[in-house]
């Protein structure tokens, strides 16, 4: 694997989540550059053409999606394998992958931005991780103009958008404690792009130890009341399992 890989991410994003967790578990080296929402989108629009991440370059091939990121780096990678060899299987995987991708994720998205959105400075410190104290500084003056543009971009609408953000969240707890019943992963009988899609974007609601995805103390308080309330369902045991035995450190290289 002579090519330098580079993934331009957001710290805390569950899309950019699964991008990481992909290269981790493949353990293969790569450079991380953190960017801030807002004042990415010039950077990602002219290396894309469009301004979402995660965007992964190998080589001089860009990549942006993270289901386009897990097929390329199934491809540069394939042991250890995140796509059943089973069509059926594989069908069933990519099919979990993308309900999370473009329903369940994306709409939980909303309630938990909402929730944090009560306390811009500490969505500004999140969102401005790794910076320089000028850089937070600056960005944290800018929130009032950032999270019209995370409400605008994120569907966050109204107390309806949220509410369905919510139910959202409980219908994918629900899914993945009915489908881990019988194997203890959601798709055959062994860790596959499915669990790791489910549980990138469950992470949010679940705040899993020691990795990318723990939040940032402390936690505004409605939002850790939020989390003690998740916690109680029984999904939520099952995402920090997961997270617990096939989340592995990461394979960064900065």
């Amino acid at each position: 694997m002579g090519e330098d890989i580079t993934l331009y991410q957001f710290p805390y994003s569950t899309f950019n989540e699964k991008a990481r967790w992909t290269l981790d578990y493949k353990k293969i080296p790569h450079s991380r550059v953190n960017l801030m929402p807002g004042p990415h989108a010039r950077f990602i629009k002219k290396l894309t053409g469009q301004t979402a991440t995660p965007v992964l370059k190998i080589g001089d091939r860009v990549i942006a999606g993270s289901a386009a990121i897990i097929d390329a780096l199934e491809e540069v990678s394939a042991a250890p394998a995140l796509l059943p060899v089973e069509d059926a299987v594989c069908q069933e995987a990519r099919a979990i992958q993308q309900r999370f991708d473009e329903d369940l994720g994306v709409r939980s998205r909303r309630a938990v931005l909402a929730s944090l959105m009560d306390d811009p400075a500490y969505m500004a410190n999140m969102f401005s991780t790794g910076r320089n104290w000028f850089m937070r500084f600056t960005y944290r003056h800018m929130m009032p103009l950032v999270l019209g543009r995370v409400r605008e971009g994120n569907g966050i609408t109204g107390p309806e958008a949220i509410e369905d953000g919510m139910n959202a969240i409980n219908e994918a707890l629900d899914l993945v404690h009915a489908q881990s019943q019988s194997t203890g992963y959601l798709c055959g009988d062994s860790f596959s792009v499915a669990d790791l899609t489910a549980c990138a974007h469950l992470a949010p609601t679940v705040n899993p130890p020691d990795c990318a995805m723990t939040r940032p103390e402390p936690m505004p308080q409605k939002f850790r009341d939020q989390l003690a309330e998740w916690a109680k369902h029984p999904g939520t045991k099952w995402v920090l399992k997961i997270y617990r035995d096939h989340r592995p450190a990461s394979s960064a290289k900065n």
